[in-house]
This record gives structure tokens, C-alpha cells and sequence, in this order.
């Protein structure tokens, strides 16, 4: 995902201006329609704050950074499709693909997590925030699974279930090539390369990152992969599976294809399928699944019919 960042300094000549109208003419391609836009989903700062206000003014010496991530602008919502779990505890969606987990510069407003906190705000005490606790993370093109706990009862052991490990997270992949053996273990020490924002694995200083898959099923071309994590690294299975020689359909940052026969991919092709825990109060095993796609769907539908 490629970014646009204006950077910009208020002067005396812009001095009490609105923001939205400085933006709109300081910036040559932002509006002032467009400006309200990425004001509201949290995009613009001010000498380092993220202000969300188009009535604010500006000074002379005000720092703004304009950030604009080229996505709808529309802020996401949580339909009720995507609630796979909720009690006073604890809260698990099924996310959608190209939806960010936390804020980003470009946007608070719209990210899974404002998305959740709007989704469990009190109408009657629009004040008051809810006790929203992030337990996990996904990256913003991967869907599927993922945890929230909403009391402070659960927060701290849900906090330790997925720190030691004490849950089964499943994950299916769309990966390009077969695997030589049809299941295996994948162990090595992952670090972050300090360019092209990537991890690998490294002989010293890395963290150890444990992956098994089994091939569920395979074409030509690609494969369909059941894959369970038993460490929870940044980019561990995008990583793995690149240095095995059978990198994510769509992941261009691993060396993924973008299109294969035809078919075009607009994300690595992962799906957070499975999470299996003990529920942090009651003690409870829960057992949440999530359908692949229909993005993925598709793309194993036309592999079949190639094959």
C-alpha cells in the first residue's frame, strides 16, 4: 500500500485559517471536500497530534502532515456477519481483508478497532469509552479471526492465554508450487530487516517462530494450505512459507505472484480460519471458526477448473 504524505508549514499569510481550507489551498490534489474527508478518518497532524477537527485554525509555524492512504474513505463498520463471539468478556471478529487492525497516520476513524469501540459505545454515555483490550493483531491484507476482550476481568488473562501460547490459532493459505512433503514443521529465528519493512530468518538475535502446515489441496500451480501457529510472530507465516519456496498467492513483498492464469490477487491470499481457548472467566473451550472468503473462493474455484 502506497502512501501519499503532503508535509506543509503554516506561514503569517495562512494565519487563523481553518484547517480543511488550508489543506485545500496549500495542496494542489487535496480539496476542500477532500480534506474534511481525511481530517474526519484521523489523516492530518498537527506539530505531531492527530487532530480531527476542520474548524481548528492554524499558525504561523504549525507543522501539518497530511497523510492519505488512496483507500475508500469511507469508514468501515461492523456488520453483524462479522461478530463470531460476544459476551461481557470478550469480543471476536471475522475481519475483512484491507481493513487495518489498529490506527494508522492516515486513519483512525474506520480501523477494527475504532470500528469496535464504536460498535460497543454506550448511546446513552457517548463519554464514556469502552474498556476495549487488543490482544492480537493482523495485518491489514490478511482476514479472518481475531480477539478483543471488553472487561478488565479478562483483558489480563486473555492477555497471558496468547502470550504462553495456550491457543490454537489456524490459518489457511493460498501459496504458489506444492510442498515437496505433504505436512511439516517450519522452525527458525525471525528478525526485521531494516529495509522493505520485511522479516527473515536469522541465525543470531531473531525471535523463534514455529510454523506447521499440511496441504489440503493442490493444482498445478498453487496450493491450499491448513497452517497452525504455535508462536505468534509479525509476518511469520508470509515469511516462512517465501523462504520455503512457496510464497503467499499476491504477496509481492515475499515474492508472491500478483496474477496467476488470469487471475489477479489484490492481497496475500491468508485467512485467519481457527481460534481454540479457554474462555479467560468462565473456563469454557471455545472453538471459533470463520468461512474462507469469497475472494479466496473464487480463486480455488478457477484452480479447480484449470486443473
Amino acid at each position: 500500500m502506497k502512501w501519499t504524505i503532503h508535509r506543509l508549514e503554516a506561514t503569517a499569510e495562512n494565519a487563523d485559517k481553518r484547517l480543511d481550507q488550508f489543506l485545500a489551498d496549500t495542496t494542489a490534489d487535496i480539496s476542500r471536500s477532500f480534506a474534511k474527508k481525511i481530517i474526519d478518518l484521523g489523516g492530518v497532524h498537527v506539530n505531531g497530534r492527530r487532530v480531527r477537527s476542520c474548524s481548528n485554525t492554524v499558525r504561523p509555524g504549525d507543522r501539518i502532515e497530511a497523510y492519505v492512504d488512496h483507500l475508500p474513505p469511507t469508514p468501515y463498520r461492523i456488520a453483524d456477519d462479522d461478530i463470531v463471539y460476544r459476551d461481557k468478556f470478550l469480543l471476536v471478529l471475522n475481519k475483512p481483508a484491507h481493513i487495518d487492525t489498529q490506527p494508522t497516520h492516515a486513519r483512525y476513524k474506520g480501523t477494527l478497532y475504532e470500528a469496535a469501540q464504536w460498535l460497543l459505545k454506550d448511546p446513552f454515555r457517548q463519554h464514556v469509552k469502552p474498556e476495549l483490550g487488543m490482544i492480537q493483531r493482523l495485518d491489514r491484507g490478511t482476514s479472518g479471526l481475531i480477539a478483543f476482550s471488553i472487561h478488565q476481568r479478562a483483558h489480563k488473562k486473555m492477555t497471558e492465554i496468547f502470550v504462553e501460547h495456550r491457543v490454537e490459532k489456524r490459518y489457511l493459505a493460498l501459496v504458489a508450487g506444492t510442498p515437496e512433503k505433504n505436512e511439516g514443521e517450519i522452525r527458525s529465528f525471525l528478525a526485521r530487516t531494516r529495509q522493505a519493512n520485511k522479516v527473515m530468518s536469522v541465525s543470531k538475535g531473531g525471535k523463534e517462530a514455529i510454523t506447521r502446515y499440511r496441504v489440503e489441496n493442490s493444482w498445478t500451480d498453487a496450493s491450499l494450505l491448513d497452517i497452525e501457529l504455535l508462536t505468534g510472530r509479525s509476518h511469520q507465516i508470509r515469511a516462512h512459507m517465501s523462504e520455503q519456496g512457496h510464497p503467499l498467492l499476491g504477496d509481492e513483498r515475499y515474492g508472491g505472484p500478483k496474477s496467476l492464469s488470469g487471475m489477479g490477487f489484490d492481497r496475500p491470499l491468508l485467512h485467519a480460519a481457527r481460534l481454540v481457548f479457554e474462555h479467560p472467566v468462565s473456563g469454557e473451550t471455545l472453538d471459533l471458526q470463520a468461512p474462507l472468503p469469497a475472494d479466496m473462493a473464487q480463486v480455488i474455484a478457477g484452480l479447480k477448473n484449470r486443473s
